[in-house]
């Protein structure tokens, strides 16, 4: 979908049809962009830019906050179009997804055909334009998406994705990000067919396996396919604090806050996370990520123990922004052997039900850990 929440709201509000739309944090506040109009891309804001920054390039712009029911509710009607068209359909995002139209010319023409009608439909139901990729496989799929937004269509025939691929940056790589494209571009590596003049054996002495995966995507070999019911890639919470920290207490009791949180969706979701993430951002705007795996588990305090972990190494000395705590590598609750490394994993996942249930009657908050009790003088963060 084409900047989906911002054109969301210029949807449901006219008035704001053609001004810039910024939809996210508070200008005032510390937050980020969540996402920005084509009106308001012109004057250089995008999605996760400090919302500050965005108020300074664009002080005209409607600033909106984030309305997820309203966008989801809106998804809901986009993927069931694409579900119209075939079965396999895979949602990256709420406003993006996969479609896998093999074997459907009977029904919708060719997969040419099939897109456009998928497109019309859309704009039908939902008074929004979408731009979609057509391509042998997901990778190349979704640079041909990029390309031509809003509104667009490209399709890239089989056979010609290395073609196709040779002339774009080599940033729109998968896996490439600030670190590896600058390794690239110190290799004179910029764009896609530079990368495609390394030999395999190369790129993997210099980047491992990373570097033989980035050789395949630079060809346009991309094997994986359309996932209609795949499990979640992570579930996390993170907070944004008013004002910039180095409070180790804060910082612990703000991650202790968030591995509850992020414990009970995944039992809510029947998930158990064999990988916890702890995200830095320290000031002014310097992101760390830092990762630990272990037995998959779905308990709040073994998720705090595993970041607590993360954030004792960190040594955090310079301010912090904001901080997060991500649970990944997700699978079936009740895989993994936990419990027999710890005695009381079984009383607390048992605890953590009942918490549960008081929760779903009484709400959020009803039963906090103890740890979690404000106390005076504490600092509250913002989220």
């Amino acid at each position: 979908m084409d900047a989906f929440y911002a054109s969301v709201e210029q949807r449901e509000r006219p008035e704001l049809r053609g001004r810039p739309v910024i939809v996210g944090a508070d200008p005032q506040g510390r937050g980020v962009v969540s996402a920005a109009s084509y009106e308001a891309r012109r004057f250089g804001v995008r999605s996760a830019m400090p919302i500050s920054r965005a108020a300074r390039l664009c002080p005209h712009a409607a600033f909106l906050p984030v309305d997820m029911a309203k966008y989801r509710a809106v998804s809901v009607q986009v993927m069931d179009v694409l579900s119209d068209f075939s079965p396999l359909v895979e949602p990256v995002s709420v406003d993006e997804a996969f479609v896998d139209l093999t074997g459907t010319e009977g029904l919708f023409g060719s997969p040419l055909d099939a897109v456009r009608s998928i497109k019309r439909r859309v704009r039908e139901e939902t008074r929004l334009t979408a731009s979609a990729g057509l391509a042998s496989n997901k990778f190349v799929a979704k640079v041909a998406s990029e390309l031509e937004k809003p509104d667009g269509l490209v399709a890239v025939a089989a056979g010609d994705e290395a073609r196709f691929l040779a002339p774009l940056s080599v940033e729109l790589v998968w896996g490439v990000g600030r670190v590896t494209a600058k390794a690239l571009r110190e290799l004179g590596l910029t764009t896609i067919g530079r990368l495609q003049s390394v030999p395999r054996s190369v790129l993997a002495r210099r980047f491992g396996k990373h570097g033989e995966h980035l050789h395949d995507l630079a060809f346009g070999r991309d094997a994986r396919p359309v996932e209609p019911f795949g499990l979640p890639k992570s579930v996390g919470a993170e907070e944004t604090f008013a004002t910039d920290s180095t409070n180790p207490e804060l910082l612990r009791t703000t991650l202790r806050a968030q591995a509850e949180r992020v414990a009970a969706e995944l039992r809510d979701g029947g998930f158990a996370a064999a990988r916890v993430t702890l995200k830095l951002r320290l000031a002014p705007f310097e992101t760390h990520t830092r990762s630990t795996t272990g037995e998959p588990t779905q308990d709040g305090l073994e998720l705090y123990r595993r970041a607590r972990g993360l954030l004792d190494r960190e040594r955090v000395t310079r301010p912090v922004r904001l901080i997060g705590l991500s649970a990944g590598r997700l699978g079936s609750a009740g895989v993994g052997q936990l419990a027999l490394f710890d005695p009381h994993a079984v009383r607390r996942e048992r605890l953590a039900q009942v918490i549960d249930r008081l929760t779903d009657r009484f709400g959020e908050g009803a039963v906090i850990p103890a740890a979690l009790l404000p106390r005076k003088g504490d600092i509250i963060p913002s989220g």
